[in-house]
């Protein structure tokens, strides 16, 4: 297949979709074993989580990929990459370990928070190592190595869980939460062991290239930074979202076992349920930014435009068609998976409009490769403003969760709308 893209996103996909099944046993055996109150306690620690992975990353997928599929020395780029992470992770560890306690008392009110808030902690630089290294692959165009490497890790993920959820369960929730978080350690380190096998002989860093290289750095967080913006402050809304909802419905009347259930079941049920499509979405994202930042640097405008249209248009067409048999097969959807019909509802109100956020990756993806990140920023900025006033505002009108669902759909027909509009403004694309 001489297509780059077509051939990157196929691999990709076929890799996601293995992944995302294991994933999916993976989470139905977590959720029916923890059960809601466990889901709960998930819920309210996953949005740091989310906060603490996405600035221990810091994209560098994006960045070293980027630097990479423009011809820059692989190696100077990881080794830059590696300095800049050792800093990060440092400052990160150091902060939640001192933090956490507050954070788990004071911010989420849930003491039971903080022995997997400090789990999470503790996984962060093997998740930014990884990262660094899926960037070489991606910046090559080589995404095999990638997709082999994910479907590894969740085959040893399921295998480990499965022998241990059964026998620590009985130590509560707590324990077992903290082990959950504490396996990504290993499966984490065994996804870049598989990964460093396939890097070539000749790739192999040597003594000569260890010193760093400022001018380098400075390249790297020049994408990085910008490229970051927009997913950290999405990720600080995700942060804040239990934060603020739980003070909203709180003065509003609402007891703190109805606000940890209903924003469980939101999250476990309802957004696990409408991102499942999301493997595919994000195959054609992953393998969207080095096509297009190769050919913005060519100058070769109808090779963005195809790339583009093809893209969104099979982003389109796989929304629309998941966003049906979600919609109508909702209750045997739960019922098959979470043995559950809890969240039903909530699903038919949003899944309609989660065909336009399947378009919010791919259109990030794209602005980033014609160095349109700063409008993105700004879009997804005002975005997450936008959707915290909103759920705010209906929260102290009484719309009970339906103020969070509600400040969800304003968000995703803003930020995708929006992204839309720039990017036919910039390329001179007519509507599809």
């Amino acid at each position: 297949m001489k297509n780059k893209f077509l051939k990157s996103t196929l691999i990709l996909l076929i890799g996601g979709c293995i992944t995302k099944i294991i994933g999916l046993v993976i989470k139905v055996m977590t959720t029916r074993t923890i059960g809601i109150d466990g889901i709960a306690l998930l819920s309210l620690i996953n949005p740091t989580y989310s906060l603490l992975m996405t600035l221990a990353n810091f994209n560098f997928l994006v960045s070293s990929s980027k630097r990479i599929s423009s011809n820059i020395s692989s190696r100077k780029v990881i080794i830059n990459s590696c300095y800049i992470m050792f800093i990060l992770n440092l400052l990160l560890i150091s902060f939640m370990f001192l933090s956490a306690r507050f954070l788990s008392d004071n911010l989420l009110k849930t003491k039971a928070t903080y022995y997997p808030l400090l789990a999470c902690t503790i996984t962060l630089p093997f998740i930014s190592l990884g990262y660094i290294v899926k960037g070489y692959f991606y910046g090559k165009q080589n995404v095999a190595p990638h997709m082999i490497s994910n479907v590894l890790e969740q085959i040893l993920r399921l295998s480990i869980i499965s022998f241990i959820l059964p026998k620590i369960i009985k130590y509560g929730n707590i324990v077992t939460i903290t082990v959950l978080m504490l396996i990504n350690i290993l499966t984490e380190s065994f996804s870049i062991i598989i990964l460093l096998l396939f890097i070539p002989k000749n790739k192999i860093i040597e003594r000569k290239d260890i010193p760093p290289d400022i001018n380098e750095a400075k390249e790297i967080l020049s994408i990085s930074i910008p490229s970051i913006s927009g997913k950290l402050l999405g990720n600080i809304g995700f942060f804040l979202e239990p934060i603020i909802l739980t003070a909203v419905l709180l003065k509003s009347g609402l007891s703190i076992t109805y606000i940890t259930q209903e924003y469980g079941i939101y999250n476990a049920y309802v957004i696990g349920t409408l991102l499942f499509p999301s493997f595919f979405i994000s195959a054609i994202s992953n393998s969207l930014l080095p096509e297009i930042s190769k050919h913005y640097a060519n100058k070769n405008k109808s090779l963005i435009k195809k790339r583009v249209k093809e893209s969104l248009t099979i982003s389109l067409i796989v929304g629309l068609i998941c966003t049906i048999l979600i919609y109508f097969g909702s209750e045997l959807i739960l019922k098959i998976l979470y043995n559950t019909n809890k969240g039903i509802t909530y699903i038919k109100i949003l899944a309609p409009f989660f065909i336009l956020y399947y378009l919010e990756s791919p259109l990030c993806s794209i602005l980033t490769g014609i160095d349109k990140i700063k409008e993105c920023t700004i879009i997804s900025t005002t975005g997450i403003i936008l959707k915290l006033l909103s759920m705010i505002i209906l929260g102290l009108l009484n719309f009970k969760i339906y103020s969070l669902i509600i400040a969800e759909i304003i968000d995703i027909i803003y930020v995708t709308s929006l992204n839309y509009l720039i990017l036919k403004k910039e390329l001179s694309i007519s509507s599809f």
